[in-house]
């Protein structure tokens, strides 16, 4: 099995990056490879509500000049996600939002391609914002109909400089129980895939016409 862990980080070695090592090392231990995208630190344009996806439905989007395609393939092919996000402003970053937008939209225009993969998220924040992002990138796992596991708290480290999260020994704790958790959770998926519901079509309600 594998797991997607989404650095929403630029930086490649900060806070958001150790908080997924602390989860991909319980992961690791049974045996579950992870593969960490570096998103934060790509030049990503956000989603412009074209439907192209949509009308296509070949699972790419219609903006071409970064590598949204190729991660959205390799989200695909994993049998989880992870999503990491820092705050800078009481919220999910903005490349990580532009990230996260195209590609769960193009997964849904798609058929629902992380439909019933298991995904969580962390977060890392130096005071205050953290339940915001937490919760923002909880509703793309949602929305996606995909199993998230839990922890003994609500996923947010804290911490300022590279590094300091590892001060957080309760965050470290939540980090780690999760990646545990996640772990069984992938593993009782998989053993269960022929019992899996079937897909519904989704209906569509708009309250304005």
């Amino acid at each position: 099995m594998k797991v997607i862990a989404i650095n929403g980080s630029p930086r490649k070695k900060g806070n958001t990056y150790q908080a997924l090592q602390i989860v991909a090392q319980e992961l690791e231990k049974e045996g579950i490879e992870v593969e960490t995208l570096q998103v934060g630190s790509e030049k990503i344009k956000g989603c412009t509500g074209c439907n192209s996806c949509f009308k296509t439905k070949d699972e790419t989007c219609i903006i071409k000049d970064d590598p949204v395609d190729e991660f959205i393939q390799k989200m695909k092919a994993a049998d989880g996600l992870l999503l990491g996000s820092p705050v800078y402003w009481a919220e999910v970053n903005g490349t990580m939002k532009s990230f996260l937008d195209r590609a769960f939209y193009v997964a849904g225009a798609n058929n629902g391609l992380f439909r019933h993969k298991v995904g969580a998220a962390v977060v890392s924040v130096r005071r205050t914002g953290g339940i915001p992002a937490f919760q923002a990138l909880n509703q793309f796992l949602q929305y996606s109909e995909m199993f998230i596991p839990t922890s003994n708290y609500w996923n947010v480290l804290h911490g300022n400089r590279p590094g300091e999260i590892q001060q957080d020994e309760e965050g470290v704790q939540i980090a780690r129980l999760l990646g545990k958790n996640m772990a069984f959770l992938l593993k009782a998926v998989n053993a269960s895939k022929e019992q899996l519901p079937e897909p519904e079509a989704k209906v569509w309600t708009s309250f304005i016409r």
